[in-house]
């Protein structure tokens, strides 16, 4: 029987799975001819942050980000997704909740449909075990996509093998609080400059208004609040800058906030008809519309400091946390110098990696990785070359398949300190001649020179991408 096992059964790996067992499913094979088996170690083994036994657990934010698929490289990335029959998206699109112009789900619901799924597919099988070390050599084609909280065991095997210094950051996941103890005598419901998006009707957001003075207040708590302190090999690991706790942005100046997480543009409180110092915006956690997360408030505090520095919010003076914030370091290898193309480990071909561990940052690239990972390891039991099958690198699924195999890397791509964490961007595509003139024969000027060329990157990319999808290319 053909066989591919995956470790880890989170985004990247559940999705790694599903298009594996996909592909082999569309060529004909049967439960008794081909598998696909997730190894998964919770609940027999747990971690730090997950609190569920359900694949593609969300443990930071309930948001996918920007659904934009027009001008917004996240957005694209999720149109991409879908146009590929992506098991995540599907899942997310069906348990989306209100916020904005972005896509976000309730957690548990989100994460319960995708475990629904992987366990009803005749060709996955889930296996609850943790895998400690390298897999057994008749293990002749494996996904390692154990995200960034790798066991020690297979973390020390993998750095055995690869020779290279491990590669490590800290990341951060922010509170949550019930709806029921926000006094919206304060706070109101409003979206970003009112914009709708899916599911969402243009007020998706809690907000939370500082005064000039509440906001020092704030800024003084913050910087003086009890933080988590590191272990002594943990000092040197640096933080991602996409995810940086809040207290790590305050240090940076006392303005940094209110120009960050805490912006009040596009916001207008209703009591006053103009625009707070800064505020906090608050983000719907769950279905039931019960449960809100701190949008940016990724933490070190310690759990009885968040809840006092908090509670000084204006809003949130009762607060109730359903869920206190927390950081855990993260590890990822260097993936330009150690994987091929097809995200093979060039030292030991049987492994391929796929996930956070491979270098990408957000839940949407982790996922976008196990989706390729898990086609090139179909492709490659199936006897046909993987490598032919790369996406183009105009879309957004080839623009992270270059920052892992070190394409969009300037001389000394691979070196130690040249590879960094990296969300899917259009800093990562090739570049395109933007529109002069808009559909109406007028010259496109300033900002919107921009836009338009957004809008060109994301036109091109769909183009390109259901071109590699045609059923010529054996892909769909």
């Amino acid at each position: 029987m053909k066989q591919i096992h995956i470790i880890g059964g989170g985004l990247a790996g559940s999705e790694a799975a599903w298009q594996a067992a996909t592909q082999l499913q569309e060529v004909g094979l049967g439960s008794n001819d081909a598998r696909v088996i997730i190894h998964e170690m919770r609940p027999v083994q747990k971690t730090a942050v997950h609190e569920t036994d359900q694949l593609a657990e969300l443990v930071c934010s309930n948001s996918f980000r920007s659904d934009d698929a027009t001008q917004n490289a996240v957005g694209l990335l999720h149109e991409e997704m879908r146009r590929c029959s992506s098991i995540i998206l599907k899942s997310a699109d069906a348990n989306q909740v209100p916020a904005g112009g972005a896509l976000a789900v309730d957690r548990n619901n989100f994460s319960g449909a995708v475990t629904d799924a992987i366990e009803a597919h005749p060709l996955i099988e889930i296996v609850r075990e943790e895998v400690l070390g390298l897999p057994p050599p008749d293990w002749r084609s494996v996904i390692i996509a154990t995200g960034p909280l790798t066991s020690l065991s297979l973390a020390a095997a993998i750095h055995k093998i690869s020779g290279e210094d491990e590669l490590a950051f800290f990341d951060a996941i922010a509170p949550i609080i019930f709806k029921n103890s926000i006094n919206f005598d304060i706070a109101w419901l409003q979206s970003r400059y009112n914009k709708k998006g899916p599911g969402g009707d243009g007020a998706d957001y809690i907000n939370l208004p500082f005064t000039e003075a509440e906001y020092e207040q704030f800024v003084d708590a913050l910087l003086t609040g009890e933080k988590t302190e590191f272990k002594e090999w943990e000092k040197n690991t640096p933080y991602f800058e996409g995810c940086l706790p809040v207290e790590v942005m305050a240090e940076r100046g006392r303005e940094t906030l209110r120009f960050g997480p805490m912006k009040p543009v596009g916001l207008t409180d209703p009591r006053t008809g103009s625009r707070p110092h800064a505020v906090l915006q608050l983000r719907q956690d769950n279905a039931l519309g019960t449960l809100y997360n701190m949008v940016g408030f990724q933490t070190k505090l310690k759990y009885g400091a968040q809840a006092d520095v908090f509670r000084l919010i204006p809003g949130l003076k009762e607060a109730k946390f359903a869920r206190l914030g927390g950081i855990h370091r993260n590890t990822f290898i260097n993936s330009p110098k150690l994987l091929d193309e097809t995200f093979r480990m060039k030292s030991a071909p049987a492994l391929r990696f796929a996930g956070q561990i491979t270098g990408v940052e957000g839940y949407l690239e982790s996922a976008a990785t196990g989706l390729l990972a898990g086609r090139f390891a179909a492709l490659q039991l199936l006897g046909q070359n993987p490598a032919v099958s790369n996406p183009p690198e105009t879309t957004a699924l080839g623009a992270l398949h270059r920052h892992i195999t070190g394409g969009h890397l300037s001389e000394g791509a691979g070196s130690k300190g040249a590879f960094q964490p990296m969300n899917v961007n259009f800093g990562l595509f090739p570049e395109i001649a933007a529109p002069k003139v808009d559909a109406d024969g007028n010259r496109i000027k300033g900002k919107e020179k921009g836009f338009a060329r957004k809008r060109a990157l994301c036109a091109r990319a769909l183009t390109d991408l259901d071109q590699w999808l045609a059923p010529a290319s054996g892909l769909n």
